[in-house]
């Protein structure tokens, strides 16, 4: 019998399946905050209009605090970009609905990077106490950013958007977007502390019960880290806080919330002429759009001496209403005269202006039935890339799509009240409803009213119209006033201050809408503050991210000690 032997020279035979699962746990560690990061902007894209689904905003951004919770910066920034992409992407492929994907892409990859920002600055506040409120507030900062750069800004995609079928929207008229925004990110937020905090307790309860630890001593939280009782009360209470203060919030600002006349009520008219076709060559035959909108309005003219409808006070017709300059155009001034007559009270006319100095506009044009115009309102934010491009000649080195826009719309610089039969009319004009200021500055300048006259046709039937519409339902109840929107295409409708849609018309079909609103003068806090909660709320992210930095900077200190 021999016996066998094992040189110690011999490399010993490591088992490779170890090795190769820890890789898999690693990657699989990598991939699951990533996918849930997009997945969760998902999530958020489809809380928007024109779906109902408004609070699936809250487990959305549950989601991303999940993501981001104890992150580095860069992780973070890399998890914001996800998240952002997963929300832009859908909410604004109707931009590339006519001109191809390029300018969809191009757009949404760009605002992605504000909310890659807002990802690396929440992970590097997520250490701190309070970390659903430094959270929101850079939520909010991210907006503001955003609203004013590049070119203006672009705050298509607010979460205040989002909310007009909601429990938050009351807190429109407190504070308006940034406070609306605000109290669902924290909301959402919060349910994730909570979460959290319920799973520390169970997790610190485990280690009790497993090591005979007695109720008094301080025991480690889930990441081990030593956790005294006072400081697990006062993170509870703080994702307490942070779920209960917006949903009191709202139902206390409800009062705020009227639909109640001050100052009587007027009876408007909303025009949707139709056009002939869609897309961008909607007025590519000369007069059409014009020609639709003047036959709408002698039809409703009709309707009302027939007795069928009540008459009117004012009427508003859509941006891009008449398709050609009525001051240079006398069939269409003509066209329009012979409208406004018939119908007998004063029209609100959207037209395409050059003026003396061979500037254009995009204008509104106040036409009275016996002196004919008198006033005008000229479009304020235009919209690059739409109604002027912006570095093009910089730009026309790579694409020739540049041409489309053969001459920039130059912008106005006065606020638009029209008086109409006694009634001021605030106008924002389409893309402007998207800017906080654009439509304030109409309510304290004297509206009570508000219309947005608008031009969709060149989006066709995507989710467009209804995420402006939406919009407009927020500003009814930030300033409490009604608001009409009249659409060249669809869909035109009357909302009441309190947000509710009283009458809309549907897509390419043409049509009027005649309803009785009530005439407001009151000024709303929203409408009083202005930008102050939004600059408080930036401040406070300000502070966040400086408290943060001062923690991690000591932490240093103290280790290079």
């Amino acid at each position: 019998m021999t016996a066998t032997t094992t040189s110690v020279d011999e490399p010993a035979q490591l088992d490779p399946q170890p090795a190769q699962a820890s890789r898999a746990v690693r990657m699989l560690r990598r991939l699951v905050p990533a996918a849930a990061a997009a997945l969760s902007g998902v999530l958020l894209y489809v809380s928007f209009p024109p779906r109902t689904l408004w609070w699936l905003a809250l487990p959305a951004f549950a989601v991303l605090a999940w993501c981001l919770h104890g992150r580095t910066w860069k992780a973070g920034l890399g998890l914001g970009y996800l998240f952002g992409l997963g929300f832009l992407l859908p909410l604004l492929v109707w931009t590339g609905v006519e001109v191809g994907p390029g300018p969809w892409l191009a757009l949404a990859a760009v605002e992605a990077v504000f909310v890659a920002l807002v990802g690396a600055g929440i992970a590097a506040v997520s250490r701190l106490p309070g970390y659903p409120l430094w959270a929101a507030a850079l939520w909010v900062a991210g907006e503001a950013a955003r609203a004013r750069v590049p070119f203006n800004g672009f705050p298509w995609g607010k979460i205040a958007f989002g909310q007009a079928d909601g429990v938050f929207l009351p807190l429109a008229a407190l504070g308006g977007t940034p406070v609306l925004g605000f109290a669902v990110v924290l909301c959402g937020f919060g349910v994730y502390e909570i979460v959290r905090q319920v799973r520390d307790v169970r997790g610190s309860k485990g280690v009790r019960e497993s090591k005979g630890v007695r109720e008094n001593k301080d025991v480690p939280d889930s990441k081990g880290v030593p956790e005294s009782k006072g400081v697990r009360r006062g993170a509870a209470a703080v994702a307490l806080l942070s779920v209960a203060v917006p949903l009191v919030g709202a139902f206390a600002a409800r009062p705020l919330v009227s639909d109640k006349a001050e100052d009587g009520t007027a009876t408007v008219a909303a025009i949707q002429g139709n056009v002939p076709r869609a897309g961008l060559g909607f007025n590519a035959q000369r007069r059409a759009v014009l020609d639709h909108h003047v036959r709408e309005t002698e039809r409703l003219a009709a309707r009302v001496k027939a007795g069928e409808v009540e008459r009117p006070d004012l009427v508003l017709w859509p941006e891009n209403s008449s398709d050609i300059d009525p001051f240079t155009n006398p069939d269409a001034r003509h066209a329009i005269e012979g409208a406004v007559k018939a119908i007998g009270v004063p029209v609100s006319v959207g037209g395409v202006v050059e003026n003396k100095n061979g500037k254009l506009y995009n204008e509104q044009i106040l036409w009275d039935p016996k002196k004919g115009p008198t006033d005008t309102y000229d479009k304020r934010q235009i919209q690059p890339f739409g109604e002027y491009i912006p570095l093009r000649s910089l730009i026309s080195v790579f694409s020739s799509d540049v041409d489309m826009v053969r001459q920039d719309f130059s912008r106005g610089t006065e606020p638009g009240v029209f008086t109409m039969a006694g009634t001021e009319v605030g106008i924002a004009t389409c893309y402007e409803a998207a800017f906080d200021w654009a439509v304030r500055d109409t309510v304290t300048n004297g509206a009570q009213i508000i219309s947005v006259p608008s031009n969709n046709a060149t989006f066709d039937r995507s989710e467009m119209t209804y995420q402006q519409l939406a919009m407009s339902r927020i500003r009814a109840v930030e300033h409490s006033r009604a608001v009409t929107v009249p659409v060249t295409s669809g869909v035109s409708a009357v909302i009441m201050p309190d947000g509710e849609v009283v009458a809309k018309t549907t897509w390419y079909t043409a049509d009027s809408l005649v309803e009785e609103v009530p005439l407001r003068s009151s000024r709303t806090p929203a409408t009083r503050l202005g930008v102050l909660p939004e600059g408080i709320l930036v401040l406070i992210a300000a502070g966040g991210l400086g408290w943060a930095v001062t923690r991690v900077v000591r932490a240093k200190r103290t280790a290079g000690e």
